[in-house]
């Protein structure tokens, strides 16, 4: 489920942040799903549970989980994030469009290698 990079240079915390907003993004894991219990994936992943509840802290606060006191934390419905992920990613290609636009590449170039990048996926 989630995987350690200890070359990452970032945190941990923000590692495993990561991990799940993309399972949570992906579907992997659904709406009011459990999330594993801090004890059980610190031991999993042999961290300190201190770093798994301040990961579970940020995503709270980000909203992709929510607590609920005396039965653990659980996933919250990601249509709104899903949303928000799609206008940030739009956001970004959009700006590379404009930069590329800027150093003289065609609008048919552009949307000739999206074409092509599209096909393999």
């Amino acid at each position: 489920m989630i995987i350690i990079d200890y070359k990452d240079t970032r945190p941990i915390y923000e590692q495993v942040v990561e991990k799940f907003k993309e399972l949570i993004l992906k579907g992997a894991m659904q709406p009011d799903e459990q999330m594993p219990s801090v004890r059980n994936l610190a031991m999993e992943l042999s961290i300190n549970p201190n770093t798994i509840q301040k990961a579970y802290a940020e995503l709270e606060r980000q909203g992709f989980i929510y607590t609920i006191k005396g039965r653990g934390n659980f996933v919250s419905g990601s249509e709104l994030l899903l949303k928000e992920r799609k206008e940030s990613y739009m956001n970004q290609i959009l700006a590379l469009v404009k930069e590329a636009i800027g150093y003289g590449i065609s609008r048919e170039e552009i949307l000739a290698e999206i074409a092509k990048g599209a096909e393999g996926v």
